[in-house]
């Protein structure tokens, strides 16, 4: 495991895709608090993380609601339940669907920008990303003022938290209107609409994505980091963060946990999406993941809970008629793993009713001696490290064989 990561390990290190400020220095000392989408007010664990990264009981964080449909609601909410946990936030008045207002000129404005540099932390909601690219990105592609007040935040060590879009945001590419998975995967990726640029805090080379395995995107993620040359991808869940301290160590907080995708080792095939040697492994809530070291700790309920291969819990095949379900990657990397079989097979395919059938896929999760997963003492609940997916075109009949 720590031999496939090395490569990646120091992916976090990069500077973000964006020019940095001249004079300043490009890594920054601050965290990142990345939500899945769907954070609940009363998951507390995510909120007051959030809150003591940003310098704990009174600390400023400037809420960018510049993604939402409803910026004002959306922007009041937020700030509310921010202070519900302590926090003295305050929306910044700034977002493309603002009535009444000019967000070029926002966006430049050194009141605002000085708020925000003055203090201990940023989130930005949920709605679409790409507003937030239009309202902080000048037309040439450079940072506003206000953009700048953020990286400044960041750089000195302050925190900078989003929710669904504001975690697309955080990679250097990120999807701005992407197909359904199924059409990526038939036809490929197409620049300026499936992806476009965006802030990249997490650095150059890391992809994000979320909502991700309620909504079964991890099929989506593939094409769209081979297409741009990325090596990691996470894919975060519902109501659940991770946490990026200092570029470096990984901690998942929330309900639920994050896909982490390796490509490094992985090749891929011309025509319809087909990939050999791609990695996954499951990171649960209350895990740590170390990219330099390649070191993953499991949460405390797992940590005597290593499962033994020789010892499987469930016997039988693993199959999945719908792997881009809720859950469903997850599910089959639980039961391959606590399983007697190598191998489980889980086909995406179209809707039958179609008046001229488009082709499945098919993707084979199989383990090997890199393989290794945690089960929890107290719940129904596991880390899995370094499962092994391959997927292609589905041919007729192949399951069987």
């Amino acid at each position: 495991m720590r031999r496939m990561f090395l490569k990646a390990a120091g992916i976090l290190l990069a500077a973000s895709a964006l020019p940095a400020a001249a004079g300043v220095a490009a890594e920054p000392s601050g965290a990142l608090v990345i939500i899945g989408g769907a954070l609940r007010p009363e998951t507390a664990e995510v909120w007051q993380r959030i809150v003591t990264l940003a310098g704990g009981a009174g600390a400023r964080i400037a809420v960018l609601p510049s993604a939402a449909a409803r910026p004002e609601r959306s922007g009041a909410g937020i700030a509310a339940t921010l202070k519900r946990y302590g926090a003295d936030a305050f929306v910044v008045p700034l977002a493309v669907r603002l009535a009444g207002s000019d967000y070029r000129a926002r966006a430049e404005d050194p009141a605002l920008a000085a708020a925000i540099r003055g203090a201990g932390g940023v989130y930005f909601s949920g709605g679409d990303q790409a507003l937030v690219t239009q309202a902080l990105l000048r037309a040439d592609g450079s940072r506003s003022a206000v953009l700048d007040a953020i990286w400044d935040l960041y750089r000195r060590g302050g925190v900078i938290a989003g929710t669904s879009a504001g975690a697309a945001i955080m990679s250097s590419t990120m999807f701005h209107d992407p197909r359904p998975t199924l059409d990526l995967l038939r036809q490929g990726v197409t620049p300026g609409r499936d992806l476009a640029p965006g802030l990249g805090f997490v650095g150059g080379q890391v992809f994000i994505d979320q909502h991700f395995l309620v909504r079964g995107r991890f099929a989506r993620m593939l094409p769209a980091m081979l297409h741009a040359g990325y090596k990691l991808g996470l894919g975060i869940d519902e109501n659940t963060a991770v946490v990026v301290r200092a570029r470096r160590a990984l901690e998942v907080v929330g309900y639920k946990g994050v896909l982490l995708v390796d490509l490094a080792q992985a090749s891929a095939a011309p025509g319809p999406f087909n990939v050999a040697n791609a990695r996954l492994s499951y990171l649960d809530r209350g895990d740590r993941y170390d990219l330099v070291s390649g070191v993953h700790t499991p949460a405390p309920d797992k940590a005597g809970g290593r499962l033994d291969p020789a010892r499987p819990a469930r016997r039988g095949p693993v199959y999945a008629n719908d792997i881009l379900a809720n859950n469903a990657i997850v599910e089959m990397m639980e039961k391959l793993m606590d399983g007697d079989q190598q191998e489980a097979l889980g086909i995406a395919a179209g809707d039958p009713r179609a008046a001229a059938p488009a082709p499945a896929f098919a993707f084979r999760l199989s383990r090997d001696a890199a393989s290794v997963a945690y089960a929890s003492d107290v719940a129904e609940a596991y880390s899995i490290l370094n499962v092994r997916l391959d997927a292609a075109p589905a041919v007729q009949g192949a399951a069987n064989r």
